[in-house]
């Protein structure tokens, strides 16, 4: 792959992330001293701090590249579900992005119980973390516009064709079906389920060619801008 062909670099680089994303979030979820602890984190992070700082990092990334990849996954509904999908595309991005900044939290709650009695220290954190401007700036709605998002993202990609009605419906059970369990080792085959259905996605736009990917976008009207190699695909 050329890093100059446009067009392989951008589905290289969708599929490969469709991949990656979710498969940091599980791993994050194995690593996490909460999963298996105590279900207060400023305790259950107090007990192994080098491995709370490594599952914020590895969450952190999982879901910065989850926009990314949303963003690439646009390309595939310019012809079909164009508003439904750019809908869901939004949602996700915006999400996933302002998940991404409550992971801040994670050294806060640390700390806290690092240097301060259980109660007093999620006493500090509470109080902290219950702030208008943390609620309304970065937790209510956004982090929810994610985890439904990126289904319904999914789903307008399978209503083109491109893949299965079972690839949405098990990353819908897997993120949506985790939200009411607690964040247990009971989250591990939800949170499971998505690798495999992502990886799918993401290993049938590895496999298509230069020519299948650039066949999505718009034709070359007047005033029309498409990209350099778009002309003069390769497989």
């Amino acid at each position: 792959m050329k890093l100059s062909d446009s067009v392989a670099f951008r589905r290289t680089v969708t599929g490969v992330l469709l991949f990656v994303a979710p498969l940091l979030q599980f791993v994050a979820l194995l690593v996490d001293p909460g999963t298996w602890g105590d279900d207060r984190e400023i305790l259950s992070y107090g007990d192994n701090p080098a491995l709370a700082q490594l599952e914020s990092a590895l969450y952190h990334w999982s879901w910065v590249l989850v926009p990314i990849a949303a963003v690439g996954l646009l390309h595939l509904v310019r012809r079909r579900s164009v508003a439904f999908g750019h809908i869901a595309g939004g949602m996700t991005i915006i999400g996933y992005i302002s998940v991404s900044a409550l992971l801040l939290m994670d050294p806060v709650e640390w700390w806290f119980g690092q240097h301060y009695p259980v109660e007093q220290g999620q006493k500090m954190f509470d109080e902290v973390f219950n702030l208008p401007g943390v609620i309304f700036g970065f937790t209510l709605p956004w982090i929810y516009l994610g985890m439904v998002g990126l289904p319904l993202l999914v789903l307008a990609v399978s209503r083109t064709g491109f893949v299965h009605w079972w690839v949405p419906a098990v990353v819908a059970v897997g993120y949506l079906g985790a939200i009411p369990v607690p964040y247990s080792p009971l989250t591990i085959p939800f949170w499971g389920a998505p690798v495999i259905a992502m990886g799918y996605l993401g290993l049938k736009v590895l496999r298509m060619t230069n020519a299948e990917w650039a066949s999505y976008y718009p034709s070359a009207d007047p005033g029309v801008t498409t990209p350099d190699s778009y002309a003069n695909t390769t497989a």
